[in-house]
């Protein structure tokens, strides 16, 4: 399965989101061996492919990707140590979202990619995160992150078009001592399997709701010759069986529309 987008209009989604083939690096300045990153081969989505990532009925409400939007305080655009500040004390969502801030990071302008391994100082490109260290039966089952773009620069959330456990079932027999990594995602590339790329734009003030722990994914600060200033924080711990959302009933051929979660 791949990435479900909470979304209006086909033409809205379209209009902030591109996709593109993948690449393993090989001895890059500024990457981990191997890392994955996107191609620059973007194109627009297909009205077809969008209507694809529409959830339906029976898609679980954690598995789900949510873009927000947060007003921000106003803030001089050189003044990256304010926006920092300013994260420590934001309620993200007007209370619908744990307030306990996760961390923040600084990326400078026209990076393909922006998480960095502090261990060994080199960018990792998409990557599944672990929080919950949850194996692969139950990986749906993870916290989802909050991410907003503080600015001043524009960023992109980059997520793959195959979750990790679509990634493990077709690299891996036995998956029930399997916790998915993100060595997998890196290995279904190498031993040839098809994988994309999408790209969601976030101006200053918008974010993502994402299963980050279930969809390889990074950030992005390409196209942007300022910097921009990321702040996370992750949901609650989920229910053991978290209820999908009651849907209405599809038109031909199409998947219903969906409410947004309350819960992270």
């Amino acid at each position: 399965m791949g990435p479900r987008l909470l979304f209006g209009t086909v033409s809205d989604l379209r209009r902030r989101c591109d996709i593109a083939s993948v690449r393993l690096t090989s001895s890059e300045p500024g990457y981990d061996t191997g890392a994955l990153i996107p191609c620059d081969d973007w194109e627009p989505l297909t009205a077809v492919e969008a209507e694809d990532l529409r959830p339906d009925d029976t898609t679980p409400d954690q598995t789900l990707v949510q873009l927000v939007h947060r007003q921000l305080p106003n803030l001089d655009p050189d003044d990256l140590a304010g926006r920092l500040e300013a994260a420590a004390t934001l309620d993200p969502l007007n209370g619908g979202w744990p307030t306990t801030l996760l961390g923040c990071t600084a990326s400078p302008g026209n990076w393909t990619t922006t998480t960095e391994d502090s261990t060994i100082g080199r960018r990792i490109g998409l990557h599944v995160d672990n929080f919950d260290r949850l194996p692969y039966a139950t990986r749906h089952h993870g916290r989802r992150r909050l991410c907003l773009n503080l600015g001043p620069g524009i960023r992109y959330l980059l997520i793959a078009d195959r979750d990790v456990q679509h990634i493990c079932r077709a690299l891996y027999d036995d998956l029930d001592h399997n916790y998915p990594h993100t060595d997998d995602v890196r290995r279904y590339v190498a031993v040839g399997h098809h994988l994309r790329c999408l790209r969601i734009r976030l101006e200053p003030g918008d974010g993502y709701i994402a299963p980050t722990e279930l969809l390889p994914h990074d950030g992005s600060t390409m196209n942007s010759a300022e910097p921009s200033i990321a702040a996370f924080w992750l949901g609650r711990q989920p229910k053991a069986h978290a209820p999908s959302l009651p849907g209405g009933t599809p038109a031909p051929g199409k998947a219903p529309r969906r409410k947004i979660p309350a819960e992270p």
